[in-house]
């Protein structure tokens, strides 16, 4: 027997690689590396569920409340990813001993021993390699650091030479994100079995003394990797100590496992229409590339709503289906349910949606949900309940460098009671080309097209088809150029030309006898027609910025002018509008050519945009821009501008209600509006508009857009957010202020402001409120309040909401909700509501 001397230093790399002492170092920090393996497995890994024969599965589908967690999980899971130790590493390894037992055919590192090899570090009191076992045992006040900084304690570790089987005493792991493991034996056998004894689990930290804020304890905790299962028990859930839940047995996939068949995590809720529901989803897991979820909802009131989804992911792509279907009996419908006697008998819907790549440059997908009536996925939680349409699409899509392609079809579907026919349409298809050329007359061409094809059946209740085909191209030149003292020249030019075919179309502009009228509806749809139109823009945008610098600070201001020539006239009034509805004027299109949203409408005349604006930009990160500004029409006629006309309202039969509207471009022969007659444009001096955009820190942000009269300077739109944290503090303000707009139903002049507060009252308490506020009804549409208590390990929150929507047409009646919401850091979410119906902001919650 020899010994070292005390302290001694050996740095290993230099040793022959056949040593003894060499392979005791080697084997003691891939020892660490296998004990890693071994706690990996233990209860609350991410992606475990806990519950008797839980599977596992990332869809989320079937629980209730938000799939989002407060516990994100770490890349590679609790510790990381653990790799076994490179050999070719260099490796030091220090003892106050070292001693080569040629007898017993061992090698010894004895005292304060410290082997660092590839960012390992393990420290013992001893460790001992048996040659003749083949075995290697570290023992006294083991600890094992990784490099991801994992941390384990032991007193005692054995081991084979080839990790196939092992032991360890009184194990203590700490993750690198706090979460703590600890058992008094681990046994590995078999080579893929570990069993844990007298094991426990808990993310939560805990003080000297304290039990943890929860955990999980079990008699017994199998891992079996060649099943990957883990398998529990005698297990107990415990609150601050206390044993609050037991389960004699269960089991779950473990964490290496992406899809297992089985039970899924249940949801229990509450709610007025609904009663009590249970939802118990299972998991069918058959195939690598397809599953299939089974999630029937049990209610108290309605019965079993019956629901799956299946999914698929093949070679270029992926789809999936979800059905929901129930047997209805009404005479369980409340009676203030519209319609309920027509809801008798089977109701459901199916939703499919997909996306699959054709090439490097094509992709071909759909949306759609088609439902046996309009309040089916409103009534069981679907969707939102302020979802008033609904819109089915698929799509054709191309892009390369310069050129886009898109074709898609549409079919459009009113879900309210009062939906007529005129708001039921299909279109097949949309097609979009966009290509861009480069260094054309030393500028940007742009060649657009655009083609559809629209229907709607029963158009006025008039028993006829509309149908609308339409082709566009248009062609778009610019140019930047820059004198000599910093102006800034763009000319450019647009030619374009518009061809509709016409079959059975309600013209806008027919006004008769309202008796005939009535009794013939078709009497005012025309009858197949061809128009033709074309149209040419040239103009320029010219810009002076003007630069002031400072030590840390620039200021530019910039007058901005542009002119705009264009065909004086063009009568459009008779055609149909079904893409330029949406008619909002403020500085983010001041200086577009065509202010219209859409195709159907275009600007027509000379028109001039002014504007002035100012940007500030700190080096410390402070910005703010302002943009001000006006446009005027100056020659042929406006397109945005009124006529008088007159036309008759709601009845009819009632003459006396013919009126005569001095803004009728925005309005049909019944007053009917066609797109914001009250835009600000439609007056030769357009109103003014400003947009606000300020942070000058990132305690403060404000974006304001506002609209003022062109004579009176009175606020004629409004839309205004601010945000400001200042310590403990934070705070968002939502201010909307809009004039009539008929286009939306809007008849009065609408003001609405939204707050929300936030207070951090401690490092895990805080406490945030809601509010949504109707200015001129004087009442409170929606509020909420919030306590929260969050720390590493567990997350509470309590919500009380309030909604006072009313909606005869929708089914929407005012409500009230109180919601629980419990989180355990790798346990998932539970959630408990009194309500259900929490969807008021028009979110679609449910996934």
């Amino acid at each position: 027997m020899t010994c070292g001397q005390a302290r001694a230093s050996t740095l290993l790399h230099d040793v022959k690689r056949r040593g003894a002492a060499w392979r005791v170092a080697v084997r003691a920090v891939a020892l660490a590396t296998a004990t890693l393996a071994l706690v990996a497995t233990l209860p609350g890994w991410p992606g475990s569920r806990s519950g008797a024969a839980l599977a596992q599965d990332a869809s989320g589908v079937g629980t209730t409340g938000p799939k989002s967690t407060s516990f994100p999980k770490q890349p590679g899971g609790v510790f990381g990813k653990v790799k076994r130790p490179d050999t070719a590493k260099p490796l030091h390894l220090q003892a106050d001993q070292l001693i080569y037992d040629q007898s017993g055919n061992r090698v010894v590192a004895r005292g304060n021993v410290e082997i660092f090899f590839d960012n390992n570090i393990l420290n013992a009191d001893e460790v001992i390699y048996d040659q003749s076992a083949d075995t290697l045992e570290a023992a006294g006040n083991v600890i094992v650091k990784d490099p991801n900084g994992n941390i384990i304690h032991a007193d005692r570790y054995t081991l084979t030479s080839d990790f196939r089987d092992g032991f360890v005493q009184q194990l203590s792991a700490i993750s690198r994100d706090d979460t703590r493991i600890a058992a008094q034996e681990a046994v590995r056998r078999d080579g893929n079995v570990t069993e844990f004894k007298q094991g426990k689990f808990s993310p939560c930290k805990s003080e000297a003394g304290m039990p943890p804020l929860w955990c999980i304890g079990a008699s017994r905790i199998i891992h079996d990797a060649e099943a990957a299962t883990i398998t529990y028990q005698d297990a107990q859930f415990e609150l601050f100590g206390v044993p609050v839940l037991y389960f004699p047995y269960f089991q779950h996939a473990d964490p290496s496992v992406k899809r297992r068949s089985g039970f899924l995590l249940p949801g229990i809720s509450v709610s007025d229409t609904l009663g009590y529901t249970t939802e118990v989803p299972y998991y069918f897991a058959l195939n690598p590339s397809y599953d299939f979820l089974f999630h029937p909802m049990y209610t108290s009131k309605q019965g079993v709503l019956w629901q799956g989804t299946w999914r698929q992911r093949l070679a270029q792509g992926e789809y999936q289906v979800k059905f929901a279907a129930l047997d209805q009996d009404s005479s369980r419908l409340d009676l203030t349910v519209p319609n309920r006697d027509d809801l008798d008998g089977w109701r459901g819907s199916i939703e499919t949606r997909g996306k699959f790549s054709l090439g490097s440059w094509w992709s071909l997908g759909w949306d759609a949900i088609f439902e046996s009536d309009d309040t089916f996925r409103r009534f069981y939680k679907l969707d939102s309940i302020l979802l008033t349409d609904r819109v089915n699409q698929v799509y054709l899509t191309g892009l390369s460098e310069r050129n886009y392609f898109s074709a898609k079809m549409y079919h459009f579907g009113g879900l309210t009671f009062s939906d007529t026919n005129d708001s039921e349409s299909v279109v097949h298809p949309i097609i979009d080309h966009n290509y861009v050329l480069d260094d054309v007359l030393g500028g940007e061409l742009t060649w657009t097209s655009n083609v559809m094809q629209f229907g709607r059946e029963d158009i006025g209740k008039s028993g006829r088809r509309q149908d609308m085909t339409r082709a566009i191209t248009e062609f778009k030149w610019r140019r930047r150029l820059t004198d000599a003292i910093g102006i800034t020249y763009t000319p450019f030019g647009e030619v374009r030309g518009d061809a509709y075919q016409l079959s059975d179309f309600i013209d806008p502009t027919i006004s008769g006898d309202a008796a005939a009228i009535a009794a013939d509806p078709s009497a005012r749809v025309a009858a197949d027609d061809t128009v033709v139109r074309g149209n040419a823009a040239a103009g320029v945008t010219v810009a002076y910025p003007w630069v002031a610098n400072s030590p840390g600070i620039a200021h530019v201001i910039e007058p901005i002018g542009q002119i705009i020539g264009r065909n004086k006239t063009t009568d459009q009034r008779r055609l149909p509008n079904e893409d330029a509805r949406s008619l909002v004027f403020d500085d983010s299109n001041l200086f577009d050519v065509n202010k219209f949203s859409g195709y159907d409408r275009i600007e027509t005349g000379t028109r001039a945009n002014v504007g002035l604006q100012y940007t500030f930009q700190a080096n410390s990160g402070g910005y703010a821009r302002i943009l001000a500004g006006q446009s005027f029409h100056l020659g042929g006629t406006n397109a945005f501008a009124g006529t008088t006309t007159t036309c008759r309202k709601q009845n009819p039969f009632d003459t006396t209600q013919l009126i005569t509207l001095s803004g009728a471009a925005g309005y049909d022969a019944d007053c009917n509006p066609i797109f914001n007659p009250s835009s600000g444009l439609e007056t030769s001096r357009s109103d003014y508009v400003l947009g606000v955009y300020l942070a000058p820190t990132d305690m403060f942000r404000v974006i304001s857009q506002s609209r003022f009269d062109e004579k009176t300077m009175a606020l004629r739109r409004e839309d205004l957010a601010a945000q400001a944290v200042v310590g403990p503090l934070s705070s968002t303000v939502i201010y909307s202020y809009s004039a009539a707009d008929p286009q939306f139903g809007i008849v009065d002049n609408q003001q609405e402001i939204v707050g929300v507060l936030g207070l951090k009252l401690s490092e895990y308490w805080s406490l945030s409120a809601a509010v949504r506020y109707d200015i001129d009804e004087q009442m409170r549409m929606s509020d909420s309040i919030t306590l929260k208590y969050g720390d590493e390990c567990f997350v509470l929150t309590a919500t009380f909401q309030e909604s006072f929507y009313r909606d005869p047409a929708l089914g929407i009646e005012p409500d009230r909700s109180i919601m629980l919401r419990f989180e355990f850091k790798h346990l998932g979410a539970y959630s408990y509501k009194s309500d259900q119906l929490d969807y008021v902001t028009g979110e679609q919650i449910r996934q």
